[in-house]
């Protein structure tokens, strides 16, 4: 397991990677002790808001319990992030955030935010051992082709896959983007095709067309399974193949597919992959980051 922990950190630059993709760099002298276990690793981001500072962020063992405790003008808010790049030498970590109109607190402060400015981020200490379940890219060992499908917000993640995937590994990444200038956002991998657009007029209309057809490609129709159907409203839509260790629930598949970004297409691409074109739920990890028409979440 890995331990995590609260790093208070400022704002050392600041870098407009594409219009809708704003990299922060952090630093820190804590952050010698930043782990970077790989892949999506997941961490959270704290921000100061009008009403609470980041002094008032709980955190101990207990945080989560004594932060919903409190009342909500006095919680700071937070917001669960990838970690982009980690450069302990420098005590540094980079996080790319998506940069759209505001609609709460996160996207203020992305907006504003200066050099200077600091947060808090909970994520993995060193030294790194076993598995870390912040990690929801877990492939079989054996994996004959990889599905990565996503909108903005599963961006950095994916970014992360691709460097990370050795260079004999095969598969498609579908992305939807908010702008034709975003597409260029994403590191070339030399097995992977590369299907990325910019939105039109109608959300996901990319995303979702282009993940059923490039799962076609990858892997033969099969048989087909039941699916349990999640209420996207009331629950969250989040499921991660694991064995009770951890590691990933099946030794070998032909199709390892990895889904995030609006919790709606997703649960539509999870029932396509697994009840229409039977790949195994087993080989299928899909994460809502967010609900149309709802708060960020």
């Amino acid at each position: 397991m890995t331990d995590n922990r609260f790093f208070r950190v400022r704002v050392a630059a600041i870098t407009d990677v594409t219009p809708s993709f704003r990299r922060f760099t952090f630093a820190g002298s804590g952050l010698a002790d930043y782990a970077d276990p790989g892949y999506d690793q997941r961490i959270k981001v704290v921000f100061p808001s009008a009403t609470a500072t980041l002094d008032d962020m709980p955190t101990g063992d207990d945080w989560y319990d004594v932060w919903r405790r409190m009342d909500a003008a006095a919680r700071p808010p937070f917001r669960t992030y990838t970690t982009r790049a980690v450069r302990n030498d420098a005590c540094e970590v980079d996080v790319d955030m998506v940069a759209h109109e505001i609609t709460g607190p996160a996207s203020a402060w992305i907006a504003n935010a200066r050099v200077g400015d600091e947060v808090l981020l909970l994520a993995p200490v060193k030294p790194h051992e076993g598995v870390s379940f912040g990690i929801d890219f877990v492939p079989p060992a054996q994996t004959s082709a990889y599905l990565l499908a996503g909108d903005e917000t599963a961006a950095p993640a994916i970014a992360v896959i691709l460097e990370q995937l050795p260079a004999d590994a095969r598969g498609t990444v579908v992305l939807e983007v908010p702008h034709a200038d975003d597409v260029a956002y994403l590191p070339q991998h030399p097995g992977f095709d590369y299907r990325v657009a910019a939105r039109g007029a109608e959300r996901h209309a990319h995303l979702v067309p282009q993940a059923k057809d490039a799962a076609a490609a990858l892997v033969p129709e099969g048989l087909g399974a039941d699916v349990e159907e999640v209420d996207i409203d009331s629950t969250l839509l989040w499921e991660v193949p694991r064995t009770a260790k951890g590691g990933a629930a099946l030794k070998s598949a032909p199709l390892y597919a990895w889904l995030a970004g609006e919790a709606g297409a997703i649960k539509q691409l999870r029932r396509h992959l697994v009840a229409e074109h039977g790949v195994d739920r087993r080989a299928v990890a899909f994460m809502g980051y967010w609900r149309l028409g709802r708060p960020e979440m």
